[in-house]
């Protein structure tokens, strides 16, 4: 069994910044690559930014140079710094891990509980 849990939401007003943390506990084998996704009301989930295990990075355009995802191996947690907030930022973000599982060893996406991030005007 594997468990992510997040923290690090909130509420702060446009311009502030936030930052999200995820660890990732269980039987765990490796971590391929974990990240962030978010969910507004009423819309798709979709991809925030992403790391793998190498350190390479990918974000979604809207928030290219706001927002910086990192990772540390050995602890397999994923930090997602979130600056110049902006309203339409609003969502639950989700925390995403693929990887391997021990006993059974097999590859599998986990996710997190979500945590609430509101920006205000």
């Amino acid at each position: 069994q594997v468990q992510l849990v997040e923290s690090g939401g909130g509420l702060v007003q446009a311009g502030g910044s936030l930052r999200l943390s995820c660890a990732a506990s269980g039987r765990i084998f490796s971590i391929n690559a974990m990240g962030w996704y978010r969910q507004a009301p009423g819309k798709q989930r979709e991809l925030v930014a992403t790391i793998t295990s190498g350190g390479p990075t990918k974000y979604v355009d809207s928030v290219k140079g706001r927002f910086t995802i990192s990772r540390d191996n050995a602890k397999n947690t994923v930090s997602l710094q979130m600056n110049s907030l902006k309203p339409e930022d609003t969502a639950v973000y989700y925390c995403n891990a693929k990887l391997l599982t021990t006993a059974p060893l097999r590859l599998a996406d986990y996710w997190g509980q979500g945590t609430q991030v509101t920006v205000s005007s």
